[in-house]
């Protein structure tokens, strides 16, 4: 019995499920539907060569060059221990105050996600970096972890953001508008974070206390140490914005600077380097692993046709353009509880994208909204990937304690999507200024 093409898509996304379930890697089960999909509809010999064809292509891609140089530039900060060096300068300058040490991680967090680009690095990195300092001052355990966990969020915002440029290179949109769209969303985070920490004290005034007060001498001196990632950032995100090097140049500039400035300050030794180069290489495997399995899938869904058939039935409920989005947005809020940031974006972007474009919204303003939407999901009960993560650093603190601390922060991300839904500038007026 031959079944239809629409039938095929069906058993496909089905089949797709149920790997997942039984914990089959994402980017392996993508690869198998998608070449059995494919087989059954065109034969098993094209399908057989789009095998090839997509390996090759993926692995020798000069564009997807800036993911493996980016996560390489990562490694090396945070073998480096630049993790330690920002929370100690944020905290002399302000960890005296009631929720500076809260504050203190929300700034570091922001300075570790500006060159690292992973936000389960950074939850992992300041659980063992700023968890122990707060309860060391009477913090509760709750706003603890919840901080790290929404401070960890920032790191697939702030460029250099590996999820954003996976997006740009499932859209074919420009990787540095992206990250320069991705700036003052990330910044505004930080913000909200910080007036969010300053409302709880203010109507819980005895739950944060105050940490230690540093001398002037001490402060200055805390700056010393992140003067050398901050300008390796800004020389980064300079030239990309100027237009003096393309993204995988940056890549390659950031990771070459990140090696020297590690090696020169002391910081990186021949073990460190060893496990950074470790490091990258996994997490640039398994990135690209999801790559090819999700460009098979790709296939398979453009011989059925379902982002054609989606984007009908989507534009034709009625509902308006916002009312669709806000349908996505509800959806990827319930994936977030089922897979990670990277798997939602490569599972479902190319299937909602021609949605976006044929409902007319800027594609860069969609990737900030959608980057965004995935992070909540790492956060938002009853699933956080970020939250199993700091669990995992911190074992004697419960998944129940987590989410009540993070609860403060879910409501102020979900008030900073409406934001920038309501006012797409924000997240447009950089890209459009650059050279």
């Amino acid at each position: 019995m031959d079944l239809s093409p629409d039938a095929v898509a069906i058993i496909g996304f089905l089949v797709l499920f149920g790997l997942m379930l039984l914990r089959v890697p994402v980017g392996m089960a993508m690869g198998l539907v998608g070449v059995s999909g494919y087989a059954y509809i065109a034969g098993p010999g094209p399908a057989l060569k789009l095998i090839g064809q997509s390996s090759m292509r993926t692995v020798t891609d000069y564009t997807f060059g800036v993911i493996p140089m980016f996560m390489l530039m990562g490694a090396f900060v945070s073998v480096s221990g630049v993790s330690k060096e920002l929370f100690r300068a944020a905290n002399a300058f302000i960890g005296h105050m009631r929720g500076g040490l809260g504050v203190a991680t929300v700034l570091a967090c922001g300075g570790f996600a500006a060159i690292c680009g992973s936000s389960v690095a950074t939850a992992a990195t300041f659980s063992s970096v700023a968890y122990p300092e707060m309860r060391r001052f009477g913090y509760p355990q709750s706003f603890s972890t919840g901080v790290i966990a929404a401070g960890g969020t920032l790191g697939a915002m702030l460029p250099p953001s590996t999820v954003l440029a996976v997006y740009a290179i499932l859209t074919q949109q420009d990787i540095g508008k992206l990250f320069m769209a991705g700036i003052v969303p990330g910044l505004l985070a930080m913000l909200l974070y910080v007036i969010t920490i300053m409302i709880i004290v203010r109507v819980k005034p005895d739950l944060l206390p105050r940490g230690e007060q540093k001398s002037w001498g001490e402060r200055f001196n805390g700056l010393k140490d992140v003067w050398a990632p901050l300008v390796l950032f800004m020389f980064v995100i300079g030239g990309l914005y100027g237009g003096f090097f393309t993204p995988t140049e940056a890549g390659g500039v950031g990771a070459s600077g990140a090696f020297l400035l590690g090696v020169l300050r002391g910081k990186l030794d021949r073990a460190g380097i060893r496990e950074a180069l470790l490091s990258a290489t996994r997490t640039s495997a398994a990135v690209f692993t999801v790559l090819i399995g999700a460009l098979l899938f790709g296939y398979f869904l453009t011989i059925t046709q379902v982002p054609q058939k989606l984007t009908e039935m989507l534009t034709g409920l009625g509902v308006g353009r916002y009312g669709v989005l806000a349908l996505i947005m509800v959806m990827y809020l319930v994936l977030g509880c089922l897979m990670d940031a990277m798997a939602m974006i490569i599972l479902t972007v190319p299937i909602i994208f021609p949605v976006i474009v044929q409902l007319g919204f800027d594609p860069i303003w969609f990737g900030v909204i959608i980057v965004m939407t995935v992070e909540l999901g790492l956060i938002h009960p009853p699933v956080g990937m970020n939250v199993f993560v700091i669990k995992s650093v911190v074992k004697d603190v419960s998944f129940t304690t987590i989410f009540k601390g993070v609860i403060p922060f879910v409501v102020t991300d979900l008030f900073r999507l409406v934001i920038l839904i309501s006012f797409p500038a924000i997240a447009l007026w950089l890209p459009s200024k650059m050279g």
